[in-house]
C-alpha cells in the first residue's frame, strides 16, 4: 500500500509539473507575447513593412514618368476615385468648351437668334444641356436630339478631338481595372503557409520543416521555393548590417523545383554544419533575434503570369521538437481527403534539444563502429617458463 501511495504522489508531482509548465508557457504567449513584439520585416499575409524617407523631390516625379505601374500599386479606393474624376472631369469641361462655342457663335437663346440662323450645335440651350451633348458624345449614347451641323468648323474639330481623348482615356482606365483585377497577387492568396515551423528529426536528421497548400485545385507550374534569415550581424571591420541576408534552402522529398503542388506539402531545411540554425538549442532559440522569410514563385496556370507568395517567422513561431499531424487520408471511394483542420496542428516528439548533440552522438556510434590502427603497436611473444608448468 506504501509503495503504491509513493507511486500515486510521484505521478501527481510529474503531472502538476507538466500542468504549471503548459499554463507558463500559454500565459507568456498570451499575454507577454502581445505586450513585446517583434518587428517584422515580412507580415504573416506577406506585406513588406518598411518605409523610405527623405527621398528627393526630383525622385518622386519619377513615379508619374511610370504612370501605369503607380496607377496599378494604388488602392482601390484612391483608383475608384480617379476612374470617377477622370470621367466627369473630362464630360464638365468639354461641357464648358460647347457652352463657350455656342456663346460666341450666339447660338443661345439670350441672344434671341432669327429663324433661319444655323446654329454650331443644335438644341444647346445652356450649360446643362452642353455638359449633356458632352457626355453624349465622349461615350458615344447618341441620342439623335442634339448633333453637330457643318456651320462652324470649330464646332466639328472640337467633336473630332473629344472623340479620340474620350477614347484614350476610356482604354486608359478600363485597362487598369481590369489589369488590376486579374494581377498574380490575388492567386497568391489561396497559398497558405502554416501559422509556426516546427523543429524535429526527419530521415534521421535535424530538420526545420513548413507546411504549405494550395486552396485551389489549378497547379502553379514551375515552382520553386526558398528563403531567407534575416538577422543583424557585425562584421570583423566592427561595421553593423541590419537585415543581413542568409540563404535558407528549403527542399521536399522531390527537391526544391517544380513542385507538385496538388495536395499540402511539407518543405524543410536541414540543419547540419553550413545552417545559421546549427548552433541554436531549444533553449536558446526564443531569445534568439532573426526573421525567416520564406518565399514561393510560381507560374499560374490558368492566366501564365508569375506570382510570389511570401511569409515570415520570427523566433517565437518556431516550435523546437514538434513536428506537423498527418492532413492526407483515403476516403472508402478511393478518393484523398485533405483535412484542413490539422493543417496548422503540431504534435510534440522527442527531439535532441540542439543540432550539435544530434552530429556529435552520430560520430561517436560511428567510432564505436570502426576500428583504428595504431602503427607503434608491437607485439612480442611470451613463451611459458619451466615455472608454469604443472
Amino acid at each position: 500500500v506504501d509503495a503504491s501511495g509513493e507511486n500515486m504522489l510521484k505521478t501527481l508531482v510529474v503531472l502538476t509539473e507538466r500542468m504549471f509548465k503548459h499554463l507558463q508557457k500559454w500565459f507568456v504567449t498570451h499575454f507577454l507575447g502581445r505586450s513585446v513584439q517583434r518587428a517584422r520585416l515580412v507580415s504573416k499575409d506577406g506585406r513588406c513593412n518598411i518605409e523610405f524617407g527623405n527621398v528627393e523631390a526630383q525622385s518622386r516625379l519619377i513615379f508619374f514618368v511610370d504612370i501605369w505601374t503607380t496607377v496599378l500599386d494604388l488602392k482601390w479606393r484612391y483608383k475608384m476615385t480617379i476612374f470617377i474624376t477622370a470621367f466627369l472631369g473630362s464630360w464638365f469641361f468639354f461641357g464648358l468648351l460647347w457652352y463657350a462655342v455656342a456663346y460666341i457663335h450666339k447660338d443661345l437663346p439670350e441672344f434671341h437668334p432669327s429663324a433661319n440662323h444655323t446654329p454650331c450645335v443644335e438644341h444647346i440651350n445652356g450649360l446643362t444641356s452642353a455638359f449633356l451633348f458632352s457626355l453624349e458624345t465622349q461615350v458615344t449614347i447618341g441620342y439623335g436630339f442634339r448633333c453637330v451641323t457643318e456651320q462652324c468648323g470649330t464646332a466639328i474639330f472640337l467633336l473630332i478631338f473629344q472623340s479620340i481623348l474620350g477614347v484614350i482615356i476610356n482604354s486608359f482606365m478600363c485597362g487598369a481595372i481590369l489589369a488590376k483585377i486579374s494581377r498574380p497577387k490575388k492567386r497568391a492568396k489561396t497559398i497558405t503557409f502554416s501559422k509556426n515551423a516546427v523543429i524535429s528529426k526527419r530521415g534521421g536528421k535535424l530538420c526545420l520543416l513548413i507546411r504549405v497548400a494550395n486552396l485551389r485545385k489549378s497547379l502553379l507550374i514551375g515552382s520553386h521555393i526558398y528563403g531567407k534569415l534575416l538577422k543583424t550581424t557585425i562584421t570583423p571591420e566592427g561595421e553593423t548590417i541590419i537585415l543581413d541576408q542568409i540563404n535558407i534552402n528549403f527542399v521536399v522529398d522531390a527537391g526544391n523545383e517544380n513542385l507538385f503542388f496538388i495536395s499540402p506539402l511539407t518543405i524543410y531545411h536541414v540543419i547540419d554544419h553550413t545552417s545559421p540554425f546549427f548552433h541554436m538549442a531549444a533553449e536558446t532559440l526564443p531569445q534568439q533575434d532573426f526573421e525567416l522569410v520564406v518565399f514561393l514563385d510560381g507560374t499560374v496556370e490558368s492566366t501564365s503570369a508569375t506570382c510570389q507568395v511570401r511569409t515570415s517567422y520570427v523566433p517565437e513561431e518556431v516550435l523546437w521538437g514538434y513536428r506537423f499531424a498527418p492532413m492526407v487520408s483515403k476516403t472508402k471511394e478511393g478518393k484523398y481527403r485533405v483535412d484542413f483542420h490539422n493543417f496548422s496542428k503540431t504534435v510534440e516528439v522527442e527531439t535532441p534539444h540542439c543540432a550539435m548533440c544530434l552530429y556529435n552522438e552520430k560520430d561517436a556510434q560511428a567510432r564505436m563502429k570502426r576500428g583504428y590502427d595504431n602503427p607503434n603497436f608491437i607485439l612480442s611473444e611470451v613463451s611459458e617458463t619451466d615455472d608454469t608448468k604443472m
